[in-house]
């Protein structure tokens, strides 16, 4: 079997965001940037399937729609392990246009398990992975939280509300993991990021595809107000605050 796991690459979390241009473009001077975290934990569980499979997983693939200064990233995730890296040379403008980039590769390649994270830490649209199994026309399985395969069989569990429900699905299949499919993310060790240097890493050139979405100005949210700190003994101030201030009760 052969694993693919979709990156995207995101702000660090703690990165300050800033827009220039009277708020239509994102400023990307001074960003950190990182691999999606969700992305992050669905490589993590496809390293530990593969190491767990007695060779009966082939390659973990990551693949990334990205201009070349994505790179880093990739490099990043072939330092956690996966074995190949594939980069689409395109500037990611919206879901539609990353998932069409992508199946437009991966119908030419082969691959068993396709792995997309629920979403990105920076648009949160949450429509990468049912796109891209619609345009494959393979099977999806949403808020995966549990993955593994025994006996050649793929074994999956996701989150419902109440509880957990068990899935099975034939291969090939995208899978959508939200967090728990892994507790932490791998973190490069020296041998691995001296190995990712040589690792292959293929670019393809996107194909036409028309964007779906035109973003025409970015906001930051207003500032919190100030945080009020009030006597433990005085409950009634308290009650005040929140029914007239917070409107909470």
């Amino acid at each position: 079997m052969k694993i693919l796991v979709c990156i995207s690459n995101v702000p660090d979390t703690t990165t300050k965001i800033k827009f220039t241009n009277n708020g239509t473009s994102f400023d990307k001077t001074d960003v950190q940037w990182i691999i999606n975290p969700w992305d992050e934990l669905a490589l993590t569980r496809a390293m530990d399937i593969k190491d767990a499979s007695g060779g009966a997983i082939e390659s973990v693939t990551v693949i990334n729609v990205g201009l070349a200064d994505s790179e880093p990233t990739i490099r990043k995730a072939l330092a956690i392990g996966a074995d190949k890296g594939i980069r689409i040379n395109a500037e990611p403008k919206d879901s539609y246009f990353v998932a069409a980039q992508l199946a437009e590769v991966l119908k030419k390649e082969s691959f068993d398990i396709i792995l997309c994270g629920i979403e990105s830490s920076d648009f949160n649209s949450s429509c990468t992975g049912g796109m891209l199994s619609e345009l494959l026309d393979v099977p999806s399985v949403s808020s995966v939280s549990f993955l593994n395969i025994e006996n050649g069989q793929v074994k999956i569990k996701r989150e419902i509300d109440g509880g957990n429900e068990s899935v099975s699905t034939s291969v090939p299949f995208v899978g959508i993991v939200q967090k728990g499919i892994a507790i932490e993310p791998r973190i490069p060790s020296m041998r691995g990021i001296m190995s990712a240097r040589t690792k292959p890493l293929q670019v393809f050139e996107p194909v036409q595809v028309d964007a779906l979405v035109e973003y025409v100005n970015y906001e930051l949210p207003q500032p919190k107000s100030a945080c009020k700190k009030i006597e433990p003994e005085n409950v009634k101030e308290l009650v005040n605050l929140l029914h007239n201030e917070a409107k909470l009760i």
